[in-house]
């Protein structure tokens, strides 16, 4: 619970300045006649969920009595407030801080991704604790591609990144990838289309899916987190040997296949169950780490 709390509480505190952010001091940092130009790089406007939350989460409560005994009303808030801190970003940020955030720190990542919008000549400067993942400004896609990469890993990205980067613009520019048409498509072909851009795999399309566009059916079996709760929530592990003897990756985790089956009783609600996943392993980590500690 330790580990957990960290991160709410992160996640918390990066809330909070948002609000206070966009409601204390954007009036006087976006300027007038700036916001229909910035309006596309700022938000998803009128944003609306798939599905009912509360439904939902009720649903799969008796849908799954052992899964219920852990989905109290802080689980729910938790679940609420990360979808409400991420389906205001619209698709195109969204995806441009996955490829920034891979493989990255957190808050190195958020320093490169702070230097990165400052290529752009905000409005006004600012401080750098106003650069927040919803900070109300952000380049568009014709603005990336008026840069160049040497220009892009002046702000700390990778050539591989900068290069995504413009690639994801790129389509966004052409409309070969609209907010309509996302919002028009099922997962697969989401992931179909996402997956055709270099930088994004099929992890970066189900966390899109889940927080972003508010999917509620997605299962993302290529996540530790989500493989080890099912583990330990349904008491299994992989019947299929690793194919890789030296790979660093834990052996004993149910395969996606095996995900998929056992994970037929929560659908259409698995983007909570697969919440609900990181939450159990969290747990039992934590538990795990403390009966070390006692034997010490």
């Amino acid at each position: 619970m330790i580990r957990r709390s960290k991160r709410l509480q992160s996640t918390n505190q990066e809330i909070k300045i948002d609000k206070v952010v966009t409601k204390q001091k954007m009036k006087k940092v976006i300027p007038k006649a700036n916001k229909a130009k910035l309006s596309m790089a700022i938000q998803r406007q009128s944003f609306i969920p798939k599905y009912n939350i509360d439904e939902a989460w009720n649903a799969l409560k008796i849908k799954d009595p052992k899964l219920a005994i852990h989905m109290d009303e802080v689980a729910l808030q938790d679940f609420k407030d990360k979808l409400s801190h991420s389906n205001k970003t619209n698709s195109f940020r969204a995806l441009t801080n996955s490829i920034i955030f891979q493989q990255i720190h957190g808050k190195a990542a958020a320093s490169i991704r702070n230097r990165f919008i400052r290529l752009f000549d905000p409005p006004t400067p600012f401080p750098e604790e106003m650069l927040t993942a919803t900070y109300p400004w952000f380049p568009t896609p014709a603005m990336i591609l008026e840069k160049s990469i040497e220009e892009m890993r002046g702000a700390g990205l990778s050539q591989r990144k900068s290069e995504y980067i413009r690639e994801l613009a790129s389509k966004f520019n052409d409309n070969t990838i609209t907010e309509d048409k996302l919002n028009s498509l099922d997962d697969a072909d989401i992931s179909k289309l996402l997956c055709s851009i270099r930088g994004i795999g099929q992890w970066t399309v189900d966390m899109f899916l889940m927080f972003n566009l508010c999917h509620p059916d997605v299962l993302p079996t290529s996540d530790l987190g989500v493989q080890r709760g099912v583990g330990i929530h349904f008491g299994v592990t992989s019947t299929k040997p690793s194919s890789k003897p030296n790979s660093k990756k834990p052996t004993n985790l149910p395969s996606p296949k095996e995900m998929k089956e056992l994970s037929c009783v929560w659908t259409p609600y698995r983007t909570i169950a697969s919440w609900m996943m990181w939450r159990i392993q969290d747990v039992t980590t934590m538990h795990s780490d403390l009966s070390k500690d006692d034997e010490k």
